[in-house]
């Protein structure tokens, strides 16, 4: 991103007046879109496998009690609206047997053989999927 501002840069030099500082920041945004969308573009395909894979894991430990829209049901919590950071820090206290509410033995339970990667995996689906 910073070799695009560069290049940006010097394209400007090579005009025949002093650009206004709106200008200038016109002219740059193409060049930043494109490397921001090129950013995401990537992102995106990790991220739909560890969707797709947190998606597998999901029905078999947590729709029993969470749900299929991830909105709880009775005593269990909604997951709905949660952010991936919040999701997986749960699940590795849970994992780690810390006492979080009155359903830890029961999460206890299910995350002890979760690795790293189900963690991550599952909050990336809970997160993108449960809005």
């Amino acid at each position: 991103m910073i070799e695009l501002h560069k290049a940006a840069n010097v394209a400007l030099t090579c005009l025949p007046r002093q650009l206004t500082q709106r200008e200038e920041y016109l002219m740059k945004m193409p060049l930043m879109l494109v490397a921001g969308a090129t950013l995401v573009m990537g992102m995106t395909d990790v991220k739909a496998d560890e969707v797709a894979a947190g998606e597998e894991r999901y029905k078999v430990n947590c729709v029993n009690c969470h749900g299929k829209t991830g909105k709880g049901m009775a005593a269990f919590p909604a997951l709905a609206g949660r952010d991936q950071a919040y999701v997986a820090d749960r699940l590795k206290k849970y994992r780690a047997k810390e006492k979080v509410g009155p359903n830890s033995a029961i999460m206890m339970s299910l995350t002890k053989d979760l690795t790293d990667e189900d963690i991550e995996n599952l909050a990336a689906y809970i997160s993108a999927t449960f809005q």
